[in-house]
């Protein structure tokens, strides 16, 4: 059988050949992309994230418009519940649209952001500092950081700076593999590399093209140490180009600090934390306690670690419990899905007749339907 495999293998080729000879072109016009910027100026390099930041908006720049004008209609109080219904319909099927136009948008940029990337990491390996026009956020980062330093209309970048206590000088540039890699996980796939292939070079390269979105990147790895130390080896690569770059680590859970870091271009985290202030924001009372914003695209770093070994934690602490041999779930599982089945058409009903009332003026009576079907079923649709 294993010969049979190997036979039909060197004749159609196997899913690693196939992968390969996809990506095999976007890598061509990457390293083709790098080679053509590597007679402009520092400041033209950088020029080009405003550039990609453009195109991006542009993308989706007139469903943006109609969706301010669904929400304008929604919100004035002439607008009868049946339109707000249709409205809201309308509001998230255009920004499902947006992000459909947004993700062809940022493929149709890969090559050359992937190149923007990886000329910078040259600069910065071939160079003790990187010299460029002060702008408003160099100034910022230069009361903070220390390999930013501001003199007369010029900001310094060091080519060297702490990590997590360590001193490290810059000397890394993207290989092939590293390309390879930050394609795959730019797909959303996942991207398989041994110990020393540049796993956490390659993902700059994906996490660069997603940050111009402005929707943020979450960066996700297995421990404090890592997420703090990563945050700080690949933080200077984005800043160099106005990225904004937080680790909620670093921050108290529900304070202000950890809800700016969330509002970063780039927020790196652990695992836990990243979960922990999902549940937290999921008992949340008021808009204003929640902390994380709207989800948008995320790297997981050992993610056989993050989604396997970590992930049965639940399954320990909801372990066997006394008199485990008693199946009362059985029992009652029935009598419970019978319940809700009625309890749901009642609310549909109470829904219907609550509509008719307050069209016929009875907001008291319609009001007091309304309260009954968020009583009873609080996540139905037509009811939001």
């Amino acid at each position: 059988m294993a010969s049979l495999l190997n036979i039909i293998g060197k004749l159609f080729g196997n899913k690693y050949d196939k992968d390969i000879k996809e990506i095999a072109p976007l890598v061509e016009q990457i390293n083709k992309e790098f080679s053509s910027l590597h007679s402009i100026s520092n400041n033209d390099l950088r020029k080009k994230t405003n550039t990609f930041k453009k195109e991006i908006a542009s993308c989706a720049a007139e469903d943006k418009e109609v969706i301010k004008n669904l929400k304008e209609e929604a919100s004035n109080n002439e607008t009868s519940p049946e339109r707000k219904e249709e409205l809201y319909k309308k509001i998230d099927e255009t920004e499902k649209l947006i992000i459909n136009k947004v993700e062809e948008c940022l493929n149709k940029l890969l090559p050359q952001a992937f190149a923007v990337v990886k000329e910078t990491a040259r600069r910065f390996s071939k160079n003790d500092s990187i010299e460029v026009t002060a702008n408003k956020i160099d100034k910022e980062l230069a009361a903070t950081k220390d390999f930013v330093s501001i003199k007369e209309e010029k900001a310094i970048y060091k080519t060297s700076w702490d990590a997590a206590g360590i001193e490290i000088e810059w000397n890394m540039t993207h290989y092939d593999v590293q390309l390879i890699g930050g394609i795959v996980l730019h797909q959303g796939k996942i991207a398989e590399m041994q110990t020393g292939e540049g796993k956490t070079l390659s993902a700059t390269l994906p996490i660069y093209l997603n940050a111009l979105t402005g929707l943020g990147v979450h960066l996700v790895t297995v421990n404090n140490y890592l997420a703090k130390r990563d945050a700080e080896w690949m933080g200077p690569l984005f800043q160099f180009h106005g990225l904004s770059i937080d680790c909620i680590d670093n921050h108290q859970p529900n304070s202000e600090e950890r809800r700016k870091a969330y509002l970063a271009d780039i927020t790196y985290g652990t695992n836990n934390e990243f979960g922990f202030d999902y549940l937290r924001d999921n008992m949340a009372k008021r808009p204003d306690d929640l902390v994380q914003r709207k989800l948008h695209y995320s790297i997981v770093d050992e993610v056989d670690s993050v989604l396997i070994d970590d992930a049965r934690t639940p399954l320990i602490i909801s372990g066997p419990t006394p008199q485990g041999d008693k199946h009362e779930y059985n029992e009652y599982k029935n009598k419970v899905e019978h319940l809700v089945s009625v309890q749901r058409k009642f609310v549909t009903t109470v829904i219907s007749d609550a509509k008719k009332l307050l069209k016929e003026g009875d907001t008291k009576k319609g009001g007091l339907n309304l309260l009954r079907a968020f009583r009873g079923l609080p996540r139905n649709k037509a009811l939001i």
